[in-house]
């Protein structure tokens, strides 16, 4: 825990100020008003963050998890089903146009939304509560500040495209690799009991 709330914090700083347009200026100005050198910098925190988010998060693991509340078996179900759309939508992203990007307008974001909603229902310990509520509350702060700053959207390509079906079944094959062993390869938790122990 020690590790996983500077690591969030370290994380999503500098992906907030994106979103707060002054302050965003008054940085970009105070590094000499390079876009680039902001870019790297942004670059260099995010992923440090992320370091530190992970390795906190599996020390905090390691050490015993600290229960909040115990989620009854039908939410990891609905988590299990809820990341089938997630790889969907992740596998959607720029830069091919496809209805699917078209109809949920920023890929990611709605990608990482159904992920972090999907293990928040599945976890009830601490520090999952941190780090996907943190995730789910980026997510949805994200969403309605792009509306706001009217980001440009994919525009509609007129109907199912080839890049749907790739999307589709590219999502397919991930959501069936982490099920049947690459979650528990990469986070040393397996999906389905006895599958990739």
């Amino acid at each position: 825990m020690t590790l996983l709330v500077p690591g969030l914090l370290l994380f999503f700083a500098p992906h907030l100020l994106p979103t707060l347009r002054p302050l965003r200026g008054r940085t970009v100005a105070a590094l000499g008003g390079s876009e680039s050198v902001y870019k790297g910098v942004h670059g260099v925190l995010a992923l440090s963050g992320l370091v530190l988010m992970v390795w906190g998060f599996g020390e905090y693991r390691a050490h015993g998890l600290i229960p909040v509340w115990t989620p009854p078996v039908w939410t990891q179900h609905l988590a299990l089903t809820l990341m089938l759309p997630a790889f969907i939508v992740l596998a959607a992203m720029p830069p091919r146009p496809s209805l699917i990007r078209y109809r949920v307008k920023h890929p990611m974001l709605v990608g990482i939304k159904i992920w972090a909603l999907a293990h928040l229902l599945a976890n009830g310990d601490l520090g999952s509560i941190l780090l996907f509520g943190a995730f789910l509350a980026f997510g949805v702060y994200d969403r309605i500040s792009v509306k706001r700053r009217d980001l440009k959207v994919p525009g509609n390509p007129g109907g199912w495209t080839r890049a749907d079906t790739t999307s589709v079944v590219a999502g397919a094959v991930l959501w069936l690799a982490f099920l049947f062993g690459v979650h528990h390869w990469l986070i040393g938790v397996p999906v389905l009991p006895g599958v990739g122990a």
